[in-house]
């Protein structure tokens, strides 16, 4: 089967195989599907040309139609795109897939069902810890024990930080506004941060900070060797400074095209939720809502 996540930045499309759980093969390309959408309301046309370039590019690795299940969510920027119906209608026209817009709730219950299925492959086994899915418009932020699950969706991510405050300086200022919501959820909720000793985070800014510091360029990516990675703030931080060293051409070769502005972005972000948290350092797992999504159809587990 295939499972499909159009984010807010990137499209992530996973073939799965239900009776190993194993990955067959995988596409990733960043469509910014949350460009302007800040300002505008509305997904723009070069968005919308870049999700059905990106499509048609996948159509040509999987053949979708022939594949008899397949499964697509989609998330924050639709979610806000007052156009989100004509684009799922567009799409449906040109490739017969259908896009099902997921609350921020559901997306970050997709997401752990990656997440635990991304430890369990690391070998990794936690009892409580706290989970973040730093998206392109949207953050999910979990606190996970055996008794129950605590999610909560926010309306920040690297895309809109990033357009929104346009450098890094005026980021870092403004790192107080962002977090505003997750400041407030914090002191509102019953929540004893201390009894989450452990911080796994997903999505592409810990992913490819992992992958940056172990010498892996964007086009050689292996999740196998990324997932499990362990990451203090210092290595955030040396990242950020040893990516705004390099020259473009430096920065696209490690981190991808059109990619280097939201990493550093995204940095800024995960830094200062650990900082929130008094987290010294986070296990990165490359399994997000994709995964998720492909494992909860193998279960026959409907999206709640």
């Amino acid at each position: 089967m295939i499972s499909i996540d159009l984010g807010s930045n990137t499209l992530r499309i996973v073939e799965f195989d239900c009776r190993t759980k194993k990955r067959v093969k995988e596409f990733e390309k960043v469509v910014r599907t949350a460009h302007n959408l800040h300002k505008t309301g509305f997904i723009c046309e070069s968005s919308i040309q870049r999700i059905l370039e990106a499509l048609k590019e996948a159509d040509k690795l999987f053949d979708f139609k022939s594949h008899q299940h397949i499964f697509a969510v989609t998330t924050e920027a639709m979610r806000r795109a007052s156009n989100a119906l004509a684009i799922k209608t567009l799409i449906k026209e040109k490739f017969d897939i259908d896009f099902e817009i997921i609350s921020g709730m559901q997306e970050a219950r997709l997401t752990l069902l990656g997440i635990e299925h991304g430890l369990k492959e690391a070998q990794i086994n936690l009892q409580n810890y706290i989970l973040m899915d730093l998206g392109g418009a949207s953050t999910e932020i979990s606190f996970v024990s055996p008794s129950e699950v605590l999610s909560q969706s926010f309306s920040f991510g690297i895309v809109s930080v990033a357009q929104t405050y346009e450098t890094l300086e005026n980021i870092q200022n403004s790192m107080d506004e962002v977090l505003k919501p997750f400041y407030e959820y914090l002191l509102k909720s019953d929540i004893t941060v201390c009894e989450y000793p452990h911080f796994v985070a997903t999505a592409g800014t810990p992913t490819s900070v992992a992958a940056f510091l172990e010498g892996i360029d964007y086009k050689s990516y292996s999740y196998e060797k990324i997932n499990g990675k362990r990451l203090d703030i210092d290595d955030f931080t040396n990242s950020l400074n040893a990516l705004l060293k390099l020259d473009p051409e430096e920065q696209e070769f490690w981190v991808g095209t059109n990619r280097s502005d939201l990493v550093c972005a995204g940095i800024l972000i995960v830094k200062s939720i650990m900082q929130i948290l008094d987290i010294k350092e986070c296990i990165v797992i490359d399994n997000g809502l994709r995964e998720g999504l492909a494992i909860s159809k193998c279960n026959k587990m409907p999206i709640k």
